[in-house]
């Protein structure tokens, strides 16, 4: 269903876990007297980011050392741009290693931190999408209109058409075989889904349930509110009903959720450190965030007018806690000693391979055997025609010369056999 609590085998406990942090946030919030999803988002925002710091410290401490390495990286592939035989491309492999064995860093050391992060980060975005699902105080709100709807004669039937006519695309459900939570939470779900618009066309389709639908929207617009705006309608809604209302503060203040997104997502890309390419694969791959780079934001000022403003409000807020951290970073690593780091990277390496029973030296010394034997082999493998000829004739004159009885001698004998019937012919 549309906000029911995500069941996915990998996304969906975490997004339970994370609601469940966010639940009691909001509860805590509740007793301070605080009533409001879209600063939940904000608080929460932070406190997730904040407990994914240590990862995004280890992400950018590799790409700083990755900085310094490129050029090292970037000779090599340059060495060996034009040579694809099997030696040369063991030695640019090995050379690599190397590389990446003195900075004391794993090829994959930014994959870890992204395999973990992206994962909390989708289901944070489940949560955000769901918030009735995984905020039960927010839920509750919308109880007693649920039930007073569903006492109503005919409501299934009105909840699908009306569903229909706001095109909010939730699960079909079958109302004569669900169990009755199950049909409470489909209603909540629909409920929380609807605009101010929405609202609107719910009256008319119970009107009997006027005064319980206009004290839920009451209760529901101070929990979703947001600096004037209904954290559950788009800006492009709030700015069509601004000017139809005459209300250009209102249109500006919409207005100002997909503008805001895109710049935060600017800063945030601007602050982010990039390595220096030069030549070739690396160009194209520059060239290729590059684009990335302008699109994503555009992409964010797009999707911003479309999106619920709570969505929008989600972008924003993590886009300026991950420019803050990048600002702090950034600032941090221009005063640190990368050599320090890279000496200390080594020496643990260094310990790990003690600990594996690995020499200093043996990786060093099978790459280069390895090189050897390869080389060896390719050689062995390339003859000359004179090479040929000398082999052929040192065979002739083993069998010249064989013993008899020998399985040489008798090879001669079926020889000379066939060589008199053919002088006969």
């Amino acid at each position: 269903m549309l906000l029911t609590a995500y069941n996915g085998a990998i996304l969906g406990p975490i997004a339970k876990l994370l609601g469940w942090i966010m639940n009691g946030m909001y509860i805590l919030m509740e007793k301070v007297g605080i009533t409001n999803v879209g600063l939940s988002i904000i608080l929460f925002t932070i406190v997730i980011y904040a407990l994914m710091f240590p990862l995004t410290y280890k992400q950018q401490k590799f790409s700083k050392l990755s900085q310094k390495m490129n050029p090292e990286l970037q000779a090599v592939q340059k060495k060996y741009k034009d040579k694809k035989d099997t030696v040369s491309m063991q030695n640019m492999q090995t050379e690599t290693q190397q590389i990446y064995e003195k900075y004391g860093v794993s090829p994959t050391g930014s994959c870890v931190q992204m395999l973990i992060q992206m994962p909390l980060l989708l289901a944070l975005y489940r949560v955000f999408m769901n918030v009735p699902a995984y905020i039960s105080s927010v839920k509750d709100v919308y109880l007693d209109l649920v039930d007073k709807i569903m006492a109503t004669s005919g409501y299934q039937d009105i909840m699908t058409n009306l569903m229909s006519t706001l095109k909010l695309n939730t699960v079909q459900v079958d109302f004569t075989a669900t169990d009755t939570t199950t049909l409470q939470n489909y209603v909540v779900d629909v409920l929380s889904k609807m605009s101010s618009t929405g609202w609107d066309s719910l009256r008319e389709s119970f009107p009997a349930l006027t005064d319980s639908i206009d004290s839920t929207y009451g209760v529901v617009s101070h929990v979703n509110n947001f600096i004037g705006l209904n954290i559950s309608d788009t800006p492009f809604q709030i700015i069509k009903a601004a000017f139809a209302g005459g209300s250009i503060l209102m249109a500006v203040l919409a207005l100002l959720i997909p503008v805001i997104s895109y710049l935060t997502q600017v800063l945030n890309i601007k602050l982010m450190p990039t390595a220096a390419t030069a030549g070739g694969d690396n160009d194209q791959m520059a060239q290729q965030m590059k684009m990335m780079n302008r699109t994503m934001p555009l992409f964010s000022l797009v999707m911003c007018f479309t999106v619920p403003v709570g969505l929008g409000i989600y972008w924003i807020a993590s886009a300026v806690v991950r420019s803050i951290q990048q600002f702090f970073l950034n600032k941090h690593f221009d005063k640190i000693d990368l050599d320090d780091i890279i000496a200390k990277n080594q020496e643990k390496a260094k310990k790990k391979r003690e600990k594996m029973g690995i020499s200093e030296n043996q990786i060093s010394n099978a790459a280069r055997m390895n090189t050897r034997q390869v080389t060896a082999s390719s050689k062995s493998s390339v003859k000359t025609t004179a090479e040929k000829e000398l082999e052929l004739e040192k065979a002739n004159a083993l069998k010249a010369n064989a013993k008899p009885g020998s399985m040489a001698a008798k090879a001669n004998l079926v020889r000379e056999f066939n060589e008199r019937n053919n002088k006969k012919n």
